[in-house]
């Protein structure tokens, strides 16, 4: 198994990645914004991980796929399309369920990536005809830019990278960027190998907390140079899997790449989040007139997180009818919480929401 060595340069991106995904995890999105997020990016992901694969589906069409009626036939490149989207769906319910990285997993990721395949397409790679080299070929030259293990190797192979993932003390970043790479690089399928690293690598960041709420797509960052990302893949080692692919002398190479990757990845999720974010509280403030928006300000300046409106009257002088209208203003508008006790309200509270956008209500208002 691979043993990375931490540079300054993955430490360092590493922490960033963690900064952001903290800054990220405090930032509450409305569940329908969520959930469109959640399915464009994974049209997005689908679009961009076949499209490293040669796929020539545009992104439109790529897009019309996913949404085509299931009765209706499908070209293979739409067919392709259709299955990722579909594995990235299947991922999401095992991610409810805290399933484990596992062989079989494995396996049922590939089945589906691809399903409509011919039968030998399907499963783990077997024996070649006699004479016949099983390689990955150059297309324009015809010569094997590489040539995996033996078939007979692969279910070890496959055990191993199994075991690492559930047994090592590894940085999950680490972890997904050696799976991504040791999928590819066993090559346990006669096709769907780099489609299924994306996904089982992707599995892991979502499994560990770094999936930022399924928003956004990795695959759309080592598509936009496919070249960067294969060379970084290869590492500038020989082609034969024997000869220092196994186990290769610079892994930070990979890492280096894919961090960086995750790196860019995150940062623009903070930046599509806090956007939404924002836009979403000066909507919501935008309902509410000058006196309510005072009110507002004065609870979360003074930290009043829960309070009574008789209270609030006596230090605002006001009187209690008053501040019971304004703050149901504000609780139409997400701002508070009316709490109920005997079909009375008795209090009122800062809602989540309010809470978690302190700082932008603030910020908006003062």
């Amino acid at each position: 198994m691979i043993k990375v060595k931490l540079t300054n340069e993955i430490v360092n991106r590493i922490l960033t990645i963690e900064k952001v995904r903290f800054s990220v995890n405090t930032i509450e999105l409305p569940l329908l914004e969520t959930n469109r997020l959640r399915k464009n990016s994974k049209k997005k992901s689908a679009f961009a991980s076949n499209k490293i694969e040669g796929n020539p589906l545009t992104e439109a069409q790529s897009d019309e796929a996913i949404e085509k009626d299931n009765h209706r036939h499908l070209l293979k490149p739409e067919q392709e399309i259709r299955n990722y989207f579909l594995a990235l769906s299947l991922l999401e319910d095992k991610l409810i369920q805290k399933e484990p990285f596992s062989k079989e997993m494995i396996l049922e990721v590939q089945s589906l990536v691809e399903k409509g395949a011919s039968k030998e397409k399907i499963g783990l790679r077997g024996p070649m005809p006699p004479g016949v080299l099983f390689a990955v070929y150059d297309s324009v030259t015809g010569r094997p830019d590489y040539i995996p293990p033996e078939y007979s190797e692969i279910p070890q192979l496959l055990d191993e990278l199994v075991d690492y993932v559930n047994t090592t003390t590894d940085h999950p970043l680490i972890i997904a960027a050696i799976v991504h790479y040791q999928l590819v690089t066993i090559h346990p399928f006669e096709d769907g190998n780099g489609r299924t690293a994306r996904l089982m690598s992707g599995y892991i960041l979502d499994y560990y907390g770094f999936g930022f709420n399924g928003i956004g797509s990795l695959e759309e960052y080592f598509s936009y140079d496919i070249d960067e990302y294969y060379q970084s893949l290869q590492m500038g080692l020989p082609a034969l899997y024997y000869l220092g692919r196994e186990n290769p002398p610079h892994p930070e190479i990979w890492i280096c790449y894919f961090l960086r990757m995750v790196e860019l990845y995150a940062k623009k999720i903070y930046e599509i989040s806090k956007g939404i974010q924002e836009s979403d509280v000066i909507g919501s403030l935008s309902y509410l007139n000058t006196k309510e928006k005072q009110l507002l300000v004065f609870l979360l300046q003074n930290n009043l997180y829960e309070f009574t409106p008789i209270s609030l009257s006596k230090r605002l002088n006001v009187t209690n009818k008053t501040i019971t209208n304004r703050c149901v203003k504000l609780s139409s508008n997400g701002f508070t919480i009316p709490n109920i006790v005997n079909q009375r309200i008795r209090t009122y509270s800062l809602s989540e929401f309010t809470i978690l956008n302190r700082k932008t209500i603030l910020e908006s208002l003062e």
